[in-house]
């Protein structure tokens, strides 16, 4: 079989399992677990195959497929069915396969018992399947159908739990925040395809290698806003952390695979388009720049364990943009492949951790004694993928980050012609910031769920509930044990998270040929400020819970913007379908409370970007459309009803000369003839 045939399998399997998975959901369950994992775990291998197949070229190299066809004309700038396998489209497919299967994988134990489970691993499919097409597509047109196929995925599977108004706001927050970024998206591809002349990628780089692009500034900085809208970057990124209400499989793979990787892929595939434009990559530097700083500083202070690590996405995608910004494509997809092996384990682990704890709040985990004995596996495994987030050598996430850093160094340095040196600048500072703010936040996770007080340092916490809601500190309650491919899972996706950062050093050829080997300025810098914001952290850690410790009994007051709900834990072991974290009393062991200080209340709010957006957007457009609904009813709507009321006036007095009284009709036809006579012989005498 042709590598080209294989190409087209990867896919095609996941929408055809899809596919199949629908139709036979309510017929056959029995099939729908097969029918979940099979096609998606036989795509994993064929992308494999095919990347073994492509990287056989001469001294290791990569050899690009490039195929098209011409399904029908359609005018002057042609649609194509095209394949494009390069390097990074070898190696993200890859990445999606196994993140996809593992999730699936998953799935099978997360939701064994859940009602809509068959609906659910079929848009898992199609969510894959999609994801695919963008990364295999040579052409734009195509490459865009696989995009919106995503985005419509993710309202569905945002809102599976969509009895609760949780779900059902955030995947519809999720749905427009993205479709928003996708209006000036498609004005940019179509004005793309205009000063090229083709949607076919290698045309396009062609011509932009040629100077054939006319527009370079408006083309990127449109299709910078739908990059903004699906890889959530500053403004766009409000609907991710709200994302959280789906399932937490769900959450892996949108943040480790799929959807937030397309819009880092898309850039990387057509980095010299933005690359043409000075202006663009210094926009896009910014807004990387505001992105890892300001989401890290909102992960520092949330108390949801899933809010923790979204917001952690949205850091880590900065990174990547960053990478772009400065030119080096090689380094954004290195991290991107190495962020999607770590972040799926992080999001798989806390799964494991929130079915255990009944709860997604880190304040109550944090008074729970037992926690880290019961879920030896999600422990283990989990601490090697903060380790990676927070980039500590030897572990994945060292090596793709400092290779960031350092093409970051190599810009604001002078090294690179093509990008302005302060490009390089605002990446390698706000790297360096992020880098330790990371660390702080990956250790006040790891310290909040795995390691509460002794209860010998609290009051007798007989006045405490279930979940800590008091000052004491509880047993883990027991929801049962957590099923075998859950874990087997983990295990599975740590060994990247170990040994994939070494395992790239043998793969230059991969990424454009550029060594991806760490700098030793960035090294020691990014290195030594991570372990300043760990051990920072955890010195605060301590001195919280020392101040906890002498916190009478009962002063712990509800967290006033806490709202009683129904933790996905819960959802799961009483199979209500149900999100929302559990009501709790802030954490005065809490280290994000003494290093952000006052700054902590608006970090736990994502700095109220929601509010201003209320106010900048929502507010006016509700104000029109009460203008516009007054206009309709009030003014519109009585030229209406005039229209109908005339006749019915009208009707009514004819109606009311019809007596039925012959005489009166004779009276009133000799009355008429008078008159008529008169006017005649009025009007003879005039004339």
């Amino acid at each position: 079989m042709t590598t080209t045939t294989l190409a087209v399998l990867v896919p095609l399997l996941p929408f055809l399992g899809a596919v199949a998975g629908l139709l036979l959901g309510r017929k056959a369950p029995g099939f729908v677990r097969p029918l979940a994992v099979l096609p998606t775990l036989a795509s994993a291998v064929l992308a494999v195959v095919i990347a073994v197949r492509q990287g056989g070229g001469t001294g290791g190299g990569v050899r690009p497929l490039d195929a098209a066809t011409e399904l029908t004309p359609t005018g002057s700038v042609p649609i194509e069915l095209a394949l494009y396998l390069d390097g990074f489209a070898l190696l993200v497919a890859i990445l999606v396969g196994v993140v996809a299967s593992c999730v699936q994988i998953y799935s099978t134990g997360y939701l064994r018992d859940d009602p809509r489970y068959s609906s659910y691993a079929a848009l898992v499919s199609l969510f894959t399947s999609a994801m695919l097409l963008v990364v295999y597509s040579g052409d734009l047109m195509v490459l865009l159908v696989g995009w919106e196929v995503m985005g419509i995925c993710s309202y569905f599977l945002v809102g599976h739990y969509w009895e609760t108004p949780e779900a059902r706001a955030a995947s519809l927050k999720a749905f427009l925040v993205t479709k928003l970024g996708d209006v000036p998206f498609l004005i940019g591809l179509f004005a793309l395809a205009t000063d090229t002349g083709s949607f076919r990628i290698t045309k396009i780089l062609e011509a932009v290698a040629e100077g054939g692009l006319d527009h370079p500034t408006v083309i990127a900085l449109l299709l910078l806003g739908g990059v903004a809208g699906k890889s959530a970057q500053f403004p766009l990124h409000t609907w991710l952390p709200d994302a959280m209400a789906g399932p937490t499989p769900v959450s892996a793979l949108i943040h480790a695979a799929t959807m937030v990787a397309a819009g880092v892929y898309f850039v990387a595939r057509l980095l010299p388009v933005f690359a043409a434009s000075a202006a663009a990559l210094v926009v896009l530097a910014v807004m990387a720049a505001v992105t890892m700083v300001g989401s890290a500083l909102a992960a520092l202070a949330q108390d949801d364990i899933k809010r923790v690590l979204a917001y952690s996405t949205i850091g880590q995608l900065g990174y990547m943009t960053g990478a772009l910004a400065v030119g080096d494509r090689g380094a954004a997809v290195f991290h991107l492949l190495s962020h999607g092996a770590f972040k799926a384990l992080l999001f798989l682990a806390a799964g494991v951790i929130i079915h255990a704890a009944g709860t997604n709040s880190l304040a109550a985990m944090s008074r729970m004694t037992g926690l880290r004995a019961r879920i030896p596996d999600a422990f283990w495994t989990m601490t090697v993928a903060l380790l990676a987030l927070a980039a500590i050598p030897p572990f994945s996430g060292f090596f793709s980050k400092e290779a960031v850093l350092g093409a970051a160094e190599h810009a604001a340095t002078g090294h690179s012609e093509s990008v302005p040196g302060s490009a390089g600048w605002i990446v390698l500072v706000a790297g360096l910031v992020a880098a330790l703010l990371t660390a702080a936040y990956a250790t006040r996770l790891w310290l909040l769920a795995f390691r509460p007080p002794a209860p010998a340092q609290h009051p007798a916490a007989s006045h405490g509930t279930e979940f800590g809601t008091a000052a004491g500190v509880t047993e883990v309650p027991d929801h049962g044990k957590q099923p075998v491919v859950m874990n087997a899972v983990l295990w599975v996706l740590a060994l990247p998270s170990l040994a994939f950062g070494i395992a790239v050093g043998t793969l230059p050829d991969w990424f454009d040929g550029r060594s991806l080997d760490p700098t030793l300025t960035t090294s020691v810098l990014g290195t030594g400020l991570a372990l300043v914001g760990g051990l920072v952290t955890y010195g605060a850690w301590r001195h919280t819970t020392a101040l906890a410790a002498r916190v009478p009994m009962g002063a712990v007051a509800a967290h006033p913007e806490a709202e009683p709900a129904v933790s996905e834990a819960e959802a799961i072991a009483t199979h209500t379908p149900a999100y929302g974290s559990i009501a709790s009393a802030p954490d005065p062991a809490d280290p994000g409370r003494l290093l952000l200080g006052p700054l902590y209340r608006h970090a736990a709010a994502g700095f109220r970007l929601d509010a201003v957006y209320a106010a900048l957007f929502v507010r006016p457009v509700e104000g029109l459309a009460t203008l516009v609904r007054f206009l309709d009813r009030e003014v519109v709507d009585t030229y209406v009803r005039g229209a109908g009321t005339l006749p019915r006036w009208l009707g009514a007095a004819v109606r009311r000369a019809q007596t039925g009284n012959v005489q009166t009709y004779l009276s009133a036809l000799l009355a008429g003839s008078v008159v008529l006579a008169v006017a005649a012989v009025l009007v003879a005498a005039g004339a």
